[in-house]
């Protein structure tokens, strides 16, 4: 399946021992995208995994914590958090948050802790969530001489990348970039009509439309796709994006070639 709607899609706690945020989860061969919702005055404790995690805010304003930086974040602003680097999100106390989440599959979405070791392997959604519901869940013995959550020397993980959601796009085809290590991440301003086309696309993207509208092709499957709408390019694969009626912002994640190396499926 390469297009997807939210809001159609059964809506999962992946850390109910964690966070209170639940959304749509699109798994693909190297990264995994979530949209993540959470509640007003609600949102995770301090934790930390082994993957890279991107995140772009749609609509709220997030309680952001990521090593020792704590900022209120808004649409236009990006998170970047590196491996193992101790975070939290939260909506603010005056309105429930959504925003896209991108991890690198080297491990699961599961989170750790900021006091407790990670266990010596990533447990999957499924587990954590059955053994939540029945009251075993990681976290119940403290270790915080044994985390690898990291806290200092990360720099600036916040970018300002637009006024917002609802912000004027630019007046001709913009892109703004991102680079991780494992992941990279773009915000595009394309005006009307403008062609983006791959016989062979050269990493995985997950590409989300903010604003605007635009004619897919994905293997041969075509769709008019518009806001809200995300659309799922495996390596490998024909895929064409031509912008129309209006001028479009989108944005994307994708795989880079370090994490390629790492995953071997």
């Amino acid at each position: 399946m390469s297009y997807y709607r939210f809001e159609n899609m059964e809506q999962l706690r992946t850390n109910p021992h964690l966070s209170s945020g639940k959304g749509a989860v699109v798994n693909g061969k190297f990264l995994t995208l979530r949209n993540n919702n959470k509640d007003a005055g609600t949102g995770s404790q301090l934790h930390y995994h082994p993957n890279e995690l991107m995140i772009y805010p749609i609509s709220g304003k997030i309680n952001s914590v990521v090593g020792k930086d704590h900022r209120i974040v808004e649409p236009g602003t990006f998170v970047h958090v590196p491996p193992n680097a101790r975070h939290s999100m939260k909506a603010c106390e005056d309105g429930p948050i959504s925003y896209l989440y991108c991890k690198d599959n080297t491990w699961t979405l599961a989170g750790i802790a900021a006091d407790e070791a990670p266990p010596d392997e990533a447990p999957s959604i499924d587990e954590l969530t059955a053994k939540h519901d029945v009251g075993i869940y990681p976290g119940k013995e403290k270790m915080p001489e044994a985390s690898e959550a990291v806290v200092e020397g990360l720099n600036n993980c916040f970018y300002h990348l637009s006024e917002g959601p609802d912000a004027p796009t630019q007046s001709t085809r913009a892109i703004k970039i991102i680079e991780g290590h494992r992941i990279n991440f773009a915000l595009v301003d394309s005006p009307d009509g403008k062609l983006e086309k791959m016989s062979a696309a050269p990493h995985e993207r997950f590409l989300y439309i903010v604003s605007g509208a635009a004619d897919s092709e994905i293997e041969g499957e075509k769709k008019s796709v518009g806001s809200g709408d995300l659309l799922h390019v495996p390596k490998g694969s024909s895929y064409s994006l031509m912008t129309k009626v209006k001028p479009t912002r989108y944005c994307y994640f994708e795989s880079t070639d370090f994490l390629e190396a790492q995953i071997k499926v």
